[in-house]
């Protein structure tokens, strides 16, 4: 098992976060969920933006660890407003529109002051 982060990462106002980035097992990725941060801060922008912001969040993890986009399994979405749901498909079609994986998506609270979040799970077979 390969863990990736384990630092925790940086939350709002650089907050050390306690879990993992992401963590490797027998070809799986698991990545933990990513919201619209640059440098410890939600960045500014309405859902498009913070959509970009988190999915790029999440595609730096994935390429740290040697998946792309083809390799990705599942995505679990949140959203703080339901009327936002248009306007992330979109933005989520742009990164996954040749390699849509599974995907969930929810509306809830969120624990800091964004938009959205987004994780993952990825696949792909040793040696590949």
């Amino acid at each position: 098992m390969k863990r990736y982060g384990v630092e925790g990462g940086k939350g709002q106002g650089g907050a050390v976060m306690p879990f993992s980035r992401a963590v490797e097992a027998d070809g799986w990725l698991y990545v933990s969920g990513q919201t619209p941060m640059e440098n410890g801060e939600v960045i500014e922008g309405g859902i498009v933006a913070q959509s970009h912001k988190a999915i790029q969040n999440v595609f730096a993890i994935l390429k740290e660890a040697g998946y792309g986009a083809e390799h990705v399994v599942r995505c679990g979405v949140w959203l703080d407003d339901p009327r936002d749901f248009a306007s992330f498909n979109k933005v989520f079609k742009e990164y996954f529109g040749e390699h849509p994986p599974a995907r969930a998506c929810v509306v809830s609270s969120m624990v800091i002051d964004c938009k959205v979040e987004v994780d993952c799970v990825a696949y792909k077979k040793a040696g590949a």
